[in-house]
């Protein structure tokens, strides 16, 4: 896809364990010019690109936002099960919210959508985490964007800013499964979040348009060409 220089990219979730690296790498994309970053709390992160506007996500993003515009809108906001502490505060981010930036970003004229969810994500799951991201997914489908680009990854590998040593056991085992899952399993290999986040980029320079899903080996995929891309660069 030709470079558009002057773009400007919406993020939410930019403090998150794939969001932070997606930052760094839309601040490198000499496609952006501007890259505005929604959080609750300033970012660490400075840089003469980045616009941070530290918003109440609980309260009329509309409003507090009047004016904003963007090309393309990427969703990094997520929580687990057991930070959320409960099923309707697990909902409330990561549906509710996530929902709300899509209506965000389409007001804003955003043609593009690049959102994670996860593998197995489906409506008619019996389980709620899936459930919930597959009713998610297919709540961003009704809002219209000319290009949704839904990443499913399993689990990812990375360190958060608050250490959970249940997680870096679960990481370590999948990583040393990871090599047993093929064919149909594949998708549910683990994969770097920094991988994710370079895959998301690489994904809304793609080009596709209409809704279109990506699971472990299209995330390979994408991440190549992203590497392709920087070496040709």
């Amino acid at each position: 896809m030709a470079e558009q220089n002057g773009r400007t990219a919406l993020v939410a979730g930019g403090n998150g364990l794939v969001g932070t690296q997606l930052l760094r790498l839309l601040l490198g994309a000499s496609e952006y010019s501007r890259v505005l970053a929604l959080s609750r709390r300033p970012l660490p992160l400075d840089h003469p690109r980045l616009a941070n506007r530290v918003v109440r996500f609980d309260a009329g993003l509309e409003a507090q936002l009047s004016g904003v515009r963007c090309q393309d809108a990427f969703c990094c906001l997520g929580t687990t099960m057991r930070d959320a502490g409960s099923q309707e505060a697990f909902r409330a981010v990561d549906q509710d919210l996530v929902i709300k930036f899509a209506h965000l970003a389409r007001a804003a004229g955003a043609e593009r959508f690049v959102t994670l969810s996860s593998v197995g994500a489906a409506e008619a799951s019996r389980n709620f985490y899936l459930r919930v991201k597959g009713e998610t997914e297919r709540a961003l489908e009704r809002l219209g964007f000319k290009s949704l680009d839904i990443l499913q990854p399993s689990m990812l590998f990375g360190m958060r800013a608050v250490v959970r040593p249940m997680e870096l056991l679960a990481q370590g085992l999948i990583w040393c499964v990871n090599p047993l899952l093929l064919g149909n399993l594949m998708r549910y290999r683990g994969i770097p979040a920094g991988e994710v986040a370079a895959a998301m980029l690489a994904a809304a320079r793609g080009g596709r348009v209409g809704i279109n899903r990506f699971t472990y080996r299209e995330l390979r995929a994408l991440t190549a060409a992203a590497a392709h891309r920087n070496v040709r660069l």
